[in-house]
C-alpha cells in the first residue's frame, strides 16, 4: 500500500512531452495522441488540461474513441524539422469519492472477455490460469470475481520479473511468459490473457504511476458493484503485484496496448524520424 492511500485528498501535476525530429521535410503528417486523462475516472477528477503543439502549422480535432478515451487527431501538410507536443494537467483524487462504475452490461462486454492478438491463449497461459478457483457460483459474483482477480494478479507477478529491453509493443502475452521477463505492458497482457481464459471481464489501462519515470500499464477487472446495480472496474497492477491505489493515474482503457498507445501516426516521405519523450507526475499536495 502506498502512503498516498492513507490521505483524504491528493493533487497531482502531469507534464509530458513528445518531440519528433526528421532528417528531411515530410508531408501529410497524421497523428493521434491519447495523453489526456478522462474528465473523471472514479475518485480522480481532471482539473486543468492543456496541449501545446509547435514546430509546424497543424490542425487538431478532439474526439472520443469507442472506449470513451480522449483522442487528439493532429494533421500537418508539411513538417520541415520537428513537431513537438507538450501536455500539462492537474488532477485531484478524493478517497471518499465513488469507485469506477460502469454500465452493468460491461460484465458481459465481448471487448473485455475476448482474447486479442496480444492476449491470445496458449497451453502455458492456460496452465498458469488454472489457479484454485474461488468457491461459489463463479467470477461474475463480486467476491469470487475479486478473489480470482487477486490470485491471477499474484501468479502473473510471480511469473514475470521486470526487465526493460527484452520485449516490445508487439510482444504477446505468451511470448512474455516464455521469457519470464518483461515490462509493465507485458505483465498487463499476461494478466488480461489469464482473466479472459477464466471468463473474467478485464481491460488494459494506460496511465502513470507516481515515482516512475515513464508511462505505466495495469489491468481493470470488471465485477458487479457493491450494491449490485452496476459494474465496477477494479484496478490491479500485476507488475507490482497489488491492487492499484492513489499513486495510479488513468489515461485510457482498451482491449490491449494496441488500443491505447500514447502517440502514433504516419507521414509521407523518405525522411527518418526520431522520438524523444519526457514525463513527470508529481504530487502537488496531499492532506
Amino acid at each position: 500500500m502506498s502512503p498516498l492511500d492513507e490521505v483524504d485528498r491528493v493533487r497531482y501535476r502531469l507534464d509530458q512531452t513528445f518531440v519528433y525530429r526528421y532528417d528531411a521535410p515530410i508531408q501529410r503528417l497524421r497523428h493521434r495522441l491519447r495523453v489526456m486523462p478522462p474528465r473523471q475516472h472514479g475518485p480522480t477528477v481532471l482539473e486543468t488540461s492543456r496541449l501545446t503543439i509547435s514546430g509546424a502549422e497543424v490542425q487538431r480535432r478532439r474526439v472520443r474513441d469507442g472506449a470513451g478515451n480522449t483522442v487528439v487527431r493532429v494533421g500537418a501538410e508539411r513538417v520541415d524539422e520537428y513537431v513537438q507536443f507538450v501536455y500539462s494537467a492537474t488532477l485531484t483524487r478524493r478517497r471518499d469519492s465513488e469507485s469506477v462504475l460502469l454500465d452493468p452490461r460491461a460484465l458481459g462486454d465481448s471487448r473485455w472477455l475476448r482474447a486479442t492478438a496480444l492476449t491470445g491463449p496458449s497451453e502455458p497461459l492456460r496452465a498458469l490460469a488454472a489457479v484454485s478457483p474461488p468457491s461459489g457460483p463463479g467470477p461474475f459474483d463480486r467476491l469470487n470475481g475479486l478473489a480470482l482477480a487477486d490470485a491471477l494478479c499474484h501468479v502473473t507477478h510471480e511469473a514475470l520479473g521486470y526487465e526493460y529491453g527484452l520485449t516490445g509493443v508487439r510482444t504477446t502475452a505468451d511470448e512474455a511468459l516464455a521469457l519470464g521477463r518483461g515490462v509493465c505492458q507485458d505483465s498487463a497482457h499476461v494478466m488480461l490473457a489469464l482473466c479472459r481464459i477464466r471468463g473474467l471481464a478485464a481491460r488494459y489501462v494506460s496511465g502513470h504511476l507516481v515515482g516512475q519515470g515513464g508511462t505505466h500499464a495495469w489491468v481493470e477487472v470488471v465485477v458487479p458493484s457493491a450494491d449490485g446495480h452496476a459494474a465496477e472496474a477494479v484496478g490491479y497492477d500485476p507488475c507490482n503485484g497489488r491492487r492499484t491505489g492513489a499513486g495510479h493515474v488513468t489515461v485510457a482503457t482498451g482491449r490491449d496496448y494496441r488500443d491505447v498507445p500514447p502517440t502514433s501516426g504516419s507521414y509521407v516521405g523518405t525522411a527518418t524520424g526520431s522520438l524523444t519523450t519526457t514525463r513527470d507526475l508529481v504530487v502537488l499536495d496531499a492532506a
